[in-house]
């Protein structure tokens, strides 16, 4: 079977990688705590966006599968992220 390089899913990942790094180029405070939790915070907001293209496109279940623990995972995990930041930089 040959695959297309352009299908929606292939577009649909670029994008999200795409806006993933861009987000992920913050403004760098020289705090390692703060600059690691700004930069994660869009990192996992692009996994949960390439997560659901999966759970979209992709035909294994396994896979469809994984996708949506990422996004539960993902979600709890800037949830905790937000709050860190919430306490300490108001």
């Amino acid at each position: 079977m040959t695959k297309q390089p352009n299908t929606a899913a292939t577009q649909a990942l670029k994008a999200a990688n795409e806006r993933m790094h861009h987000e992920m180029n913050i403004d760098w405070t020289g705090d390692p705590d703060r600059d690691f939790v700004c930069a994660m915070i869009p990192h996992h907001q692009g996994a949960i966006e390439m997560a659901r293209v999966a759970i979209d496109h992709c035909s294994d279940p396994e896979l469809r599968e994984l996708a949506e623990k990422i996004i539960a995972d993902q979600e709890k995990e800037i949830a905790e992220m937000k709050a860190w930041l919430a306490k300490r930089w108001k």
